[in-house]
């Protein structure tokens, strides 16, 4: 996977222009659904990544990219990730990049590309 380009709001990846949230899942790419973490929105003053939503837990490693830092991953996620043995790497998208630029060998990301 080649990431081209990153800036907040736009990203692109393996030439192809994204201006939303992406979800990698084994090489493929989607739109996060946020729809169902909405509910939890008030709790945190942003719409946070929660168990609710379609998460690629089929790896080994899961990075999640909080845009500029303030995606709030919420406890059953980490919670989650424990209980199937998953390694969590949570840091702003910009250093998730660089992590799965690096080594992106069985590991599915979650990447916000705003705040």
């Amino acid at each position: 996977m080649r990431f081209d380009r990153f800036s907040f709001g736009s990203i692109c990846i393996n030439g192809t222009s994204y201006e939303h949230d992406v979800v990698i899942d084994r090489g493929k790419i989607r739109k996060r659904d946020k729809k169902p973490s909405k509910k939890f929105r008030d709790d945190f003053g942003h719409t946070p990544l929660s168990i609710e939503e379609e998460i690629p837990w089929k790896c080994h490693r899961l990075v999640i990219g909080t845009g500029g830092g303030a995606l709030p991953v919420m406890p059953e996620v980490k919670q989650e990730a424990e209980r199937r043995g998953i390694e969590l790497i949570i840091l702003p998208t910009e250093k998730a990049i660089q992590v799965l630029k690096e080594d992106a060998e069985d590991t599915n990301a979650i990447l916000h590309l705003t705040c």
